[in-house]
C-alpha cells in the first residue's frame, strides 16, 4: 500500500503534461542481484511501462549506469521508451576515440587489483570502469579495493560510488545532468523520477517543487517519498498509470 502523502500527490502529477517518467532501472525495475545479467523485471513492470508510455503527453526513460545495450539485453524490455546509459553519457549511441583509449587504460590499470581480491569483479562499460565487492566476504578487503581503486583513478575521472561497487567514470555525465537533458528536449512540465542508489541522488537535485522523485529502499536521500522495495515501486507505477487514465 503506497504512503497516504504519495498517493494523494498522483492526480496533481497527472494533470502536469508534458509528463516524464524517468526510473533508474537495478534496485527500482529490478532486484539487485549478485549475477547483474540475472536482474530481470519484477512482475507486472513490462506490463505497466508499455501503458504508461502509451498515455498522451507521457514518456517514460530508463536511466541506468548500464550501458543502453546491457540494459536492453537484460531488461528484455522495448518499446517507445528513452534509454539512457552509462549515467547519462549514453545519449547518442557508444563512445569512441580518446575516451574510449582512456576507458580500456583504466580498465588495465585496476585488473591486477580486482583479481586479487577473491570475489570481486571488474565490469568495462561503454563510458566507465565498474569495481564490484558484493560477493568479497572479507569486507575489510572489499573496502581496501574501493580505496585503492580510488587512489589509482586519474584527478579528471568522474567517480560514482554505489552499493558495494565503485565506478570511475571517463566522462562527467550524471543522472541529473541526464534528467535535465530530457527534460529540455521533451519540454517536460512535470518529472517523477524514481532510484534506489547514490547516483540516483544527482536526479533527485534537479527536480522542482512541482516534480516527485521517489526513494526505493532504505537510506539518507534528497528524494521527497520513498517506498519499500521494488514491488512498490511497481505498485506506484501501477496508481500512477490509474491517475492518468
Amino acid at each position: 500500500m503506497l504512503p497516504a502523502d504519495l498517493s494523494a500527490a498522483l492526480p496533481r502529477l497527472a494533470a502536469g503534461r508534458p509528463l516524464l517518467i524517468a526510473s533508474d532501472y537495478d534496485g527500482v525495475l529490478a532486484r539487485l542481484r549478485d549475477d547483474p545479467s540475472a536482474a530481470v523485471p519484477e512482475p507486472g513492470v513490462a506490463e505497466v511501462l508499455a501503458r504508461l508510455a502509451s498515455r498522451d503527453g507521457v514518456t517514460v526513460a530508463l536511466v541506468s549506469g548500464r550501458g543502453v545495450a546491457d540494459l536492453q539485453e537484460t531488461s528484455g524490455l522495448s518499446g517507445s521508451y528513452r534509454f539512457v546509459g552509462s549515467h547519462g553519457a549514453e545519449f547518442d549511441g557508444p563512445l569512441r576515440g580518446e575516451l574510449a583509449v582512456r576507458r580500456d587504460a583504466l580498465a588495465q590499470r585496476l585488473a591486477p587489483e580486482v583479481e586479487g581480491t577473491p570475489g570481486a569483479r571488474l565490469e568495462v562499460k561503454p563510458a566507465s570502469v565498474a569495481v564490484h565487492v558484493r560477493q568479497v566476504t572479507d569486507r575489510a578487503a572489499a573496502a581496501g579495493l574501493l580505496e585503492r581503486a580510488r587512489e589509482l583513478a586519474d584527478p579528471e575521472l568522474t567517480l560514482k560510488p554505489g552499493k558495494d561497487v565503485l565506478e570511475l567514470a571517463v566522462t562527467d555525465a550524471d543522472k541529473g545532468s541526464a534528467v535535465r537533458r530530457l527534460r529540455e528536449e521533451l519540454g517536460a512540465a512535470t518529472v517523477v523520477y524514481l532510484g534506489d542508489d547514490l547516483t540516483d541522488e544527482d536526479a533527485f537535485d534537479v527536480l522542482g517543487p512541482d516534480d516527485l522523485g521517489v526513494k526505493v529502499g532504505p537510506g539518507e536521500t534528497r528524494a521527497t517519498a520513498r517506498v519499500t522495495d521494488p514491488e512498490a515501486a511497481v505498485a506506484l507505477l501501477v496508481a500512477l498509470d490509474a491517475a492518468l487514465a
